[in-house]
């Protein structure tokens, strides 16, 4: 991401999201900055549609509209199955995508399948990848 794209972005969350506290506003952020990311390495024909108002990301895929929910085993509070569900019937998104982000290199993915068993997340998140964010690398869990 260029550096004037990321600064026009940035001032955007600081604006439209002025309700947010400091720290609530860099974890908007640290979304923002994954997203763009892992589209550049996934498919960079994904159209980003919102952002803002929810954890979960929308994007466009081939003029399907899909949710995109970033998740950091080691820093991030879980968000709820069912409001996952919930935000993909109302929004009418016909994917939902759960990632992993890590920010070092995995090599044994049992702790995300793990937590993929122990959270049911297979049932309600059509695919489920693992983002090594300064790899540039993406594997897919399910």
């Amino acid at each position: 991401m260029e550096l004037a794209v990321f600064q026009e972005l940035t001032e955007e969350i600081t604006s439209e999201c002025f309700f947010m506290t400091a720290s609530q506003q860099e974890e908007k952020v640290i979304q923002l900055i994954d997203l763009h990311h892992f589209i550049e390495c996934f498919d960079s024909n994904i159209k980003i549609l919102n952002y803002i108002q929810h954890p979960i990301n929308i994007i466009e895929q081939n003029g399907m509209k899909k949710g995109v929910l970033f998740y950091n085993l080691k820093h991030s509070s879980f968000i709820d199955c069912n409001a996952a569900e919930e935000f993909k019937r109302r929004h009418q998104l016909s994917e939902l995508w759960f990632v992993f982000v890590e920010e070092e290199t995995v090599t044994n993915t049992t702790y995300h399948t793990d937590f993929i068993i122990e959270n049911s997340l297979e049932i309600f998140y059509d695919h489920i990848f693992l983002f090594q964010f300064f790899q540039s690398d993406i594997k897919k869990l399910k």
